[in-house]
């Protein structure tokens, strides 16, 4: 049976904390959410803007400030919502920016890097106490497909300093999002509470291509009805991620449409790199010291893949 908006559970009791849920593929996830009962935090750079996208929804919705560019901004909304949230059950690490001209966040990490992995890292790792208590709470972490075009975590310069490619500086964040959700689900597994799990939309309709290169955009606009989704069906397998019973740990869902572009969510497989464990240990070691935050949970034993 294909899996749609009607399979989402009632979530009431719940507590999901979405970032970059002011519009697209956010909007639509915390959306539904609230609809089936869950208290939803939308955490957004522009409360202005989230507070309009709140007004747009029904239920228990309410608006934290989140620059996922600044560290300083992470360890404020982090503290925020462990002061009005003692308890989350969802964490839907979501907001990301894509193919970015060349620039740095305030603390000089490279733009999607630090967006759309360092700061959701960080945030992670600050709320994940408030997560490790709750039975059946889940971290899920948004990737792409573009994790596989031109992708690889350059070590050797991480941030881009020598030369600048912003296809495949798009695709090392979205490979790290996904090296990060296998890593943590290995140190999460001790604990017996809460999963790690990754999910991506297929090629959705948002205001993410406005930055894509001409040669990128111009198809994908000229071919927008046939090889792309509209954001309610791309936040789909992110919402099978969060609330689907079966779901296991260190899964990733997407699209089951011909090259994962557009349909049903299901479980997917990422690319070989992506499962690299030394990869994956380093990167998570390099990150803690980039960002600074320890995660209160140790390094896995556990050898191969997720």
């Amino acid at each position: 049976m294909k899996w749609t908006e009607q399979q989402i559970p009632r979530q009431d009791g719940r507590v999901a904390v979405v970032t970059g849920a002011n519009t697209g593929l956010g909007f639509e996830t915390a959306r539904l959410l609230a609809e089936r009962g869950a208290s939803v935090v939308l955490a957004v750079r522009d409360t202005e803007k989230g507070k309009r996208a709140a007004a747009r929804m029904s239920g228990d919705v309410s608006v934290q400030e989140l620059d996922l560019t600044s560290l300083d901004s992470v360890r404020a909304a982090a503290a925020d919502l462990r002061a009005s949230h003692p308890r989350i059950d969802l964490l839907i690490n979501n907001a990301g920016v894509m193919y970015t001209p060349k620039q740095t966040t305030r603390d000089g990490f490279e733009m999607q890097f630090g967006t759309n992995h360092l700061g959701h890292f960080a945030l992670t790792g600050l709320l994940i106490d408030v997560l490790l208590p709750v039975p059946g709470s889940r971290v899920v972490t948004v990737s792409s497909v573009g994790h596989r075009i031109r992708a690889a975590i350059g070590f050797d310069d991480l941030q881009w300093e020598r030369s600048y490619s912003r296809v495949a500086a798009y695709g090392q964040s979205k490979l790290a999002n996904l090296m990060f959700t296998y890593e943590l689900q290995r140190r999460l597994a001790p604990h017996g509470t809460t999963v790690a799990v990754a999910a991506h939309p297929g090629v959705s309709n948002t205001e993410l291509v406005r930055n894509s290169p001409a040669i990128v955009r111009a198809p994908i606009t000229a071919l927008a009805p046939v090889i792309t989704q509209p954001a309610a069906a791309g936040a789909l397998p992110t919402l099978r991620a969060a609330t689907d019973p079966a779901v296991l740990g260190g899964q990733y869902y997407g699209p089951d449409g011909l090259g994962e572009a557009r349909g049903h969510p299901k479980l997917v497989t990422s690319s070989p790199e992506s499962y690299d464990l030394a990869v994956q240990q380093r990167l998570w070691d390099v990150s803690e010291d980039l960002t600074g935050v320890r995660f209160p949970i140790g390094r896995a034993t556990a050898e191969g893949r997720p």
